[in-house]
C-alpha cells in the first residue's frame, strides 16, 4: 500500500510541472463538458425512446423464453418501467461520446506519449462494457431464469413484478458489463506507474478468489463446472491486464526509449 501511495505522489508532483489551467478555467471546462456529456445523453434517451417497443422486446424475452410475463402491480410501472429503459439504453447509445467529453477534460493534464494510448482503449472500454452485457443477456440471464424459475421454482405460482425483474436485468447486465472493464482499470494504473504487471501477478491468488466469488455469485447453477466457465472470460480478462501492465508501466516505456 505504501509502494501505491508513493506512486501516486511522484505521478502528482511531475504533472504540477506541465501547463495547465486556472481553477476557474478548469471549472469553466468541466462545465462545458458536463453540459455536452447531459446534451449527448438527452439525445441518446431520445433514441431509446422512440425504439422502446423493441427493446423492451429485447429486455422481456430471457423471460418470454420461459413462458413468462412481467406483471404490474402500481399503475405507474409501466411507464416507469419505459423510462428506466430509456435511460439505460440512452446512456449506452451516448457512451462513446461521453466518454470522449471525458477524454477532452483529462487530455491537457496527460503526457502525449500517454494520449496516444487513451483513444483506442476508449474504444476498447466501450467494446469490453457491451462484451460483458451480452455475455449476461446470452448465457447468465437464461441459465438464472432456467434454474431460479423453471427448477427451483416449479412448485410455485409465479408473479414476476416489473420493478423485480427489471432489478434483476440490469445488476446482471450492468455488473458484468462493468466487470470486463477490469483490463481497462488496470491499464490505466499502470499507465500512470501506480502499479506495474509484477504488482498484478504477485496478488493473482487474491484476484482469482475474488473472480471466483463473483462467478459464483452470478453463475445460476452450483455446478463447479459452470462457475468455471462464467469465471473463464473474467480470469483471461485478468491476465490480458497483466500483460498490458507490463507494456505501458513508464518503465517499461522509458526501457524502449533507451533501446531506441
Amino acid at each position: 500500500m505504501a509502494d501505491i501511495v508513493d506512486s501516486v505522489r511522484a505521478a502528482v508532483s511531475d504533472r504540477a510541472d506541465l501547463p495547465g489551467m486556472s481553477l476557474m478555467e478548469h471549472l469553466a471546462e468541466l462545465r462545458k463538458r458536463l453540459i455536452h456529456s447531459v446534451v449527448y445523453l438527452l439525445i441518446g434517451m431520445a433514441i431509446a425512446w422512440v425504439f422502446h417497443v423493441p427493446l423492451v422486446s429485447f429486455i422481456q424475452k430471457p423471460l418470454l423464453d420461459i413462458h413468462l410475463s412481467m406483471t404490474m402491480t402500481h399503475p405507474t410501472d409501466a411507464i416507469n418501467f419505459f423510462i428506466k429503459t430509456a435511460i439505460v439504453f440512452g446512456a449506452i447509445f451516448s457512451s462513446p461520446f461521453i466518454l470522449y467529453q471525458v477524454w477532452l477534460f483529462i487530455s491537457p493534464g496527460m503526457y502525449a506519449n500517454e494520449k496516444r494510448y487513451v483513444v483506442p482503449f476508449m474504444g476498447v472500454t466501450v467494446f469490453l462494457f457491451l462484451a460483458g452485457a451480452w455475455f449476461g443477456y446470452r448465457y447468465v440471464l437464461p441459465g438464472a431464469m432456467q434454474i431460479l424459475i423453471v427448477q427451483f421454482g416449479k412448485n410455485f405460482t409465479h408473479m414476476i413484478t416489473i420493478e423485480d425483474y427489471t432489478s434483476f436485468f440490469l445488476s446482471v447486465i450492468l455488473g458484468l458489463g462493468l466487470c470486463f472493464e477490469l483490463p481497462v482499470v488496470m491499464f490505466f494504473m499502470a499507465l500512470f506507474g501506480l502499479v506495474d504487471g509484477k504488482f498484478f501477478l504477485r496478488h493473482f491468488r487474491y484476484a482469482v478468489l475474488a473472480i471466483f466469488l463473483i462467478a459464483a455469485v452470478i453463475c445460476p447453477s452450483p455446478e463447479p463446472v459452470a462457475m468455471c466457465l462464467f469465471a473463464s472470460p473474467m480470469l483471461v480478462l485478468y491476465f490480458l491486464g497483466v500483460l498490458i501492465a507490463f507494456l505501458v508501466h513508464p518503465t517499461a516505456r522509458n526501457k524502449k526509449k533507451i533501446a531506441a
